[in-house]
């Protein structure tokens, strides 16, 4: 099955109270981008995009000898409008895309292996990436059918319900999607929600309306999905880093 990956590198990054991308910051020894890059170069994807915006040369000459192709996004109107950037880079691409986040440096090779290999078993059109959390404070949440156990939607935690609050299987932000159907599906989202930005996952919805399979994949270790957003985390998955080798 053809391949291709988008890594998600737009963001400022805030909260990590540092002028430099996000994604450039160093873990163990070098920027967190370079582990998502190098994790996607061992699936052996055709083509791998980069989505920048935040200080987009610099990620882009930090990234350049790996051979990446980079789509700007600029204004930054969330992770759907990110993903829209990709469309013409991969306009004559048909296969699987695999959608990662340039700030979640722990994911590996195996567990995305799993993943693709769960998404093509199911014959679904979208997969998802998950984890269950002691605390997922602050994740989407993932609402599944009680008798299929499919995907139904999945909502951002300032959209959800108290009740939805509660359950604590959460979205990684890695996803995988028939390429043909996911270019598709975003041209009808909008942005009518709480953040006023174009979620990627209210594509999910719209394949679900289409009758659609979606399947999430639940990872069995929760530290492969931690983004970095704070110095804190940073720490944290440096030590992750470190014990791993």
């Amino acid at each position: 099955m053809s391949l291709s990956i988008i890594v998600m590198a737009a963001g400022k990054g805030t909260r990590m109270k540092s002028d430099l991308p996000k994604v450039l910051h160093p873990a163990h020894g070098k920027p967190i981008i370079e582990y998502v890059v190098e994790t996607s170069k061992q699936l052996s994807p055709e083509t791998i995009v980069l989505i920048v915006g935040h200080m987009a040369d610099e990620v882009r000459k930090a990234t350049e000898r790996f051979g990446v192709s980079c789509a700007l996004q600029q204004p930054q109107l969330g992770t759907g409008h990110a993903v829209m950037q990709a469309e013409l880079p991969l306009a004559s691409f048909k296969g699987d895309i695999l959608i990662l986040s340039g700030d979640a440096p722990l994911i590996t090779r195996e567990t995305l292996s799993k993943l693709l290999d769960y998404h093509r078993k199911e014959n679904a059109t979208a997969t998802v990436l998950t984890a269950e959390l002691d605390d997922p404070t602050g994740y989407g949440r993932i609402i599944r059918d009680q008798k299929s156990n499919d995907v139904q939607r999945i909502v951002e935690q300032k959209d959800a319900l108290p009740e939805e609050q509660r359950i604590r299987e959460i979205n990684s932000g890695i996803y995988v999607f028939d390429s043909t159907t996911l270019f598709s599906a975003l041209k009808a989202i909008d942005n009518k929600n709480a953040q006023q930005e174009y979620y990627l996952t209210d594509v999910f919805a719209i394949c679900m309306q289409q009758g659609k399979k979606i399947s999430a994949f639940r990872t069995e270790d929760p530290d492969e999905i931690r983004g970095i957003n704070t110095p804190e985390q940073l720490s944290e998955a440096e030590s992750i880093l470190s014990g791993r080798q």
